[in-house]
Parts: structure tokens; C-alpha cells; sequence
């Protein structure tokens, strides 16, 4: 198949699918007569694996140690673990950082209560003091 055909079967862009043929993770396809590349099976079953690795939020540095254990089916599963748990640390500080976000801008976003011009709007305010080194009241 081409790659226009791959990318359609996996949803994923054809730049795409060249970025990851040139970062290794997808292997070079062979060319037929014409010069267009030939993808097979493999490619559309490996792209997919890659696709679902990023769906989960993994790194192209993760998704090729993954790929590379997978390549070696004998050896135990404590390095997928340790990658996955890692992974998941990584996902827990994300959440954490959000959620003091969240509670930066509720805490903000309560500063205005009524409607009135922006030149009057303590959100405004707020964020221009902050800008000028002064503590914000999201920052309280």
C-alpha cells in the first residue's frame, strides 16, 4: 500500500508517517519501479502501536524503548513496568500542576464578579500587578 493508504487506514497524517519514518520509529518501506514507497502489513500494525502509545500521552524517546522490548518478545516485562511507571509518575505531576492552575484561575476568575468595563475588571488588575512583580491574587 502507499502512504497515502496507510495514513488513511490509521488516521494519521502523511507528514506524520514520514516524521516517524525519519526518526526511526517506523522502518523505510521498499520502493517499487515507479519510487513510491511500499508499506505492508507490518507498518500499518507498527504505526497503529505508535498511534496508541501517543494517544496515551507517551514520548517518542518512550515509544522506541517500548518498540524495542516488543521486538525482543522473550525478555521479561519489568522494563515496559518501569517505563509505564515512570509514565504514570510523570501523568500524576501533570495532574497535580493542573490542578493548582485550576485553582490559580478559579481563584482569579472570583475576583470579577459583576460585569462592568475592562478598564474596571479586577481580573485585569490583578494580572497587571502580577506582571509588575506584585502578588496576584491567584497567587495568594
Amino acid at each position: 500500500m502507499r502512504i497515502g493508504e496507510l495514513a488513511k487506514r490509521t488516521g494519521t497524517e502523511i507528514e506524520t508517517v514520514r516524521y516517524y519514518e525519519k526518526s526511526g520509529l517506523l522502518a523505510e518501506p521498499a520502493r517499487n519501479a515507479a519510487g513510491y514507497r511500499e508499506y505492508r502489513e507490518e507498518h500499518q500494525e507498527r504505526l497503529q502501536f505508535i498511534r496508541h502509545c501517543r494517544s496515551l500521552q507517551m514520548s517518542l524517546a518512550d515509544i522506541r524503548v517500548l518498540l524495542e522490548l516488543k521486538g525482543n518478545p522473550t525478555t521479561g516485562c519489568q522494563g515496559v513496568n518501569e517505563l509505564l511507571d515512570h509514565h504514570i509518575e510523570r501523568i500524576r505531576a501533570q495532574m497535580d500542576t493542573l490542578r493548582t492552575l485550576e485553582t490559580q484561575l478559579t481563584s482569579l476568575r472570583d475576583q470579577c464578579g459583576e460585569p462592568h468595563s475592562v478598564q474596571e475588571c479586577a481580573i485585569i488588575q490583578n494580572l497587571s500587578e502580577s506582571a509588575g512583580n506584585h502578588e496576584c491574587a491567584c497567587h495568594t
